[in-house]
């Protein structure tokens, strides 16, 4: 199996690739900042739960098949790119108030941000091909049950990631919460995640292997 040297280098590793800004991150904290901390922690619960598929794929070999098919790579970036614009415009198009999702724990809107969240995640073959390049660098290919070996190292990641994001978001929450107790700054705030959604979709779309 992977030695324990090995293994706090992948710790390591996974707690600095976690911190970097990316679509998921800065997606979680536009949610955070326009909408409050249960929304932003039911982003990163999506993520997560998202995270879980990466993994079953990493270990199945679906991530290869995805790396080496442009095809494949292709078809689910413009389908996560997609999703992404199709919020954007859904938040900008809504007239109403941003959502306050503290006040409806629980409810379907709770569930739509966690949801969306999910399938971003899912949708973003980045994710895919950041555990096909991260974790082989750490199985050792000589030891039996390589397999096993990937599925250590993709649930390392996402029990680190997931209270990681969840202090990121609590942290953000404080410093932006008086902001959205203000109507027409709240009202800037949803465009704002509006445009955020769009031009994340667009920087998938944009982006190759």
């Amino acid at each position: 199996m992977i030695s324990l040297h090995n293994y706090l280098l992948f710790v390591l590793a996974a707690v600095a690739l976690i911190l970097v800004p990316g679509p998921d991150m800065l997606y979680m904290l536009g949610r955070c900042v326009a909408q409050g901390r249960r929304a932003g922690i039911l982003s990163a619960i999506g993520f997560n739960l998202g995270g879980y598929v990466h993994i079953t794929a990493a270990v199945l070999g679906l991530s290869a098949i995805l790396a080496a098919s442009a095809t494949a790579f292709t078809v689910v970036k413009w389908a996560g790119a997609a999703y992404l614009v199709y919020l954007g415009i859904s938040t900008l198009w809504r007239k109403e108030r941003p959502l306050a999702v503290e006040a409806v724990a629980g409810g379907v809107r709770g569930r739509t941000i966690l949801w969306q969240a999910f399938l971003s995640d899912v949708l973003n073959p980045k994710v895919a091909l950041f555990f096909l390049a991260l974790l082989p660098q750490f199985v050792d290919k000589d030891a039996p049950h390589p397999a096993l070996q990937i599925l250590l190292l993709g649930l390392t990641v996402s029990v680190i990631a997931l209270p990681t994001n969840i202090l990121i978001v609590c942290c953000a929450d404080r410093i932006t919460g008086s902001f959205r107790r203000n109507a027409s700054v709240s009202l800037w705030l949803r465009k704002g995640l509006g445009v955020l959604f769009i031009a994340l979709g667009l920087r998938i779309a944009v982006e190759k292997i």
